[in-house]
């Protein structure tokens, strides 16, 4: 009877998704396929994408200031009013004590030059180059992270999906069969043959059988709409959950997965925690680096023209070079303890960044094992709420033929009817955590590392 029972149960979604699908030419996702789509297109996905990618373009800003750089400067100048300098007039032969007003240089002039500078030594220029690897480093498990969540969100809105689309077709089949006892018992109390008081039980089951149908209606939108806010899909593209709640669960009995061991650092949520230890760690190196010498090389070569009128491009114009080889030694010598006490903060950031990774390490074993006794439990549930569903329906049948015999009271029909109501939403939230449980314990358990086709 079990058997038979919960075969009927499930089959019929089936064959209501089949029209749905049949009626729709909404684009059909299985969960696997859902979870690809959500991992490339999700919001989420693309932004720690982009993350990715600032971070590799912000290493390349670090490195590329150890390298040469060039630069070009070109300057045209008009003396509107050239500057007037007084010289002592006995130079030009005139009387002692005397000044005579004099302007130098030419009233217009043209100048271009370009310089080559080349960072020799910098401390600190070392320690940017791996504190950039670090950022990089930081970003690409992060992207790791965000597809596991993104893979985990998408399970969680992908099974509510399905959840209220089966919520609403037992909705469904619930009120149609109280509709038909409704109407028979009606019919019995025109004739006389029952009081008053069983019509109103069963019309008070009726009214808030309607009113679950109307919320689990509402609650399947939502569920979509969730599901393709996670996906990276518009609210507005109608999309279809191929899989059935009952299948999906039945392909995630997986026991050899509660056996299943990690080294704890290959975790993602570890490995984020030991880059931040590392990127603490750069930073006083950063610090210590600050007290060394910096040492550069510059080379500057350019030419001057000169003349009264704007004549820089004409054959007969004179220009003039000039050019400048120099080194610029830059040697810190006290600083008053500034040094130091920056130092000793990030020393002190570090430690802690230690104390965190080590407190990380134990969080993830606990999460672990929590993860695996919550999938162990949610096999366990799913078996037993699938033995209370027959339990209760086959309650509920015996009730409904006492009722109709005369044999019990609406009281008692009704307290079968709620009871079956209940078994049949734990049994559907016992899949659905079948599904969730496990995929949260996948999570925890994967190892993957950041690549290009992530």
């Amino acid at each position: 009877m079990k058997k038979i029972f919960l075969t009927l149960f499930l089959a019929f979604p089936i064959l209501i998704y089949a029209q749905e699908v049949k009626n729709n030419s909404a684009k059909s996702y299985t969960l696997e396929e859902a979870i690809a789509y959500g991992l490339e297109n999700s919001f989420n996905s693309n932004i720690a994408s982009k993350d990715v990618a600032i971070a590799l373009k912000q290493k390349w800003e670090i490195i590329s200031q150890g390298l040469p750089q060039i630069t070009g400067n070109a300057e045209y100048r008009n003396n509107l009013k050239q500057p007037v300098t007084f010289i002592p007039g006995e130079i030009a032969g005139g009387d002692p004590g005397t000044f005579i007003p004099v302007t130098f240089g030419t009233k217009q002039n043209l100048t271009a030059t370009a310089t080559w500078n080349q960072l020799i030594f910098d401390g600190s220029y070392i320690v940017g180059v791996q504190s950039a690897k670090t950022l990089l480093q930081i970003s690409e498990n992060s992207k790791v992270k965000t597809d596991l969540v993104v893979k985990q969100t998408i399970t969680n809105a992908y099974g509510n999906v399905l959840l209220a689309r089966e919520s609403v077709e037992i909705s469904k089949r619930n009120l149609e069969s109280v509709q038909k006892n409704y109407n028979d018992t009606k019919v019995t109390y025109e004739n006389g043959l029952i009081e008053e008081e069983s019509v109103e039980q069963l019309e008070i089951t009726l009214l808030g059988l309607e009113t679950s149908l109307n919320n689990a209606e509402r609650m399947k939108g939502i569920a979509y709409d969730m599901l393709k806010l996670s996906m990276g899909i518009p609210v507005t593209t109608p999309i279809i959950a191929i899989d059935q709640l009952e299948q999906l669960s039945v392909k995630n009995f997986d026991l050899l997965l509660l056996n299943k061991e990690i080294p704890v650092e290959d975790n993602i949520d570890y490995r984020l925690a030991e880059d931040q230890s590392n990127q603490a760690e750069i930073l006083i190196k950063l610090e210590k680096s600050k007290a060394l010498p910096t040492l550069t090389a510059f080379v500057n070569y350019g030419a001057q023209g000169n003349s009264d009128s704007f004549s820089f491009f004409t054959n007969n114009q004179l220009y003039y070079d000039q050019s400048v080889l120099g080194l610029s030694l830059n040697v810190p010598i006290f600083s008053s303890g500034l040094r130091s006490s920056r130092t000793a903060q990030k020393q002190i950031q570090y430690e802690q960044s230690l104390l965190q990774l080590e407190y990380t390490k134990n969080q993830v074993e606990l999460d672990i094992q929590s993860a695996k006794n919550d999938y162990k439990f949610s096999l366990e549930n799913y078996s037993n709420k699938g033995k209370s569903l027959a339990l209760a329906e086959r309650i509920e049948n015996k009730n409904q033929v006492k009722f109709l015999e005369g044999l019990s009271s609406s009281f008692e029909l009704n307290d079968a009817q709620q009871q079956l109501y209940r078994a049949q939403q734990e049994y559907l939230q016992a899949m659905l955590e079948v599904v969730t449980t496990k995929s949260e314990l996948e999570n925890l358990l994967d190892t993957t590392k950041y690549s290009k086709q992530n």
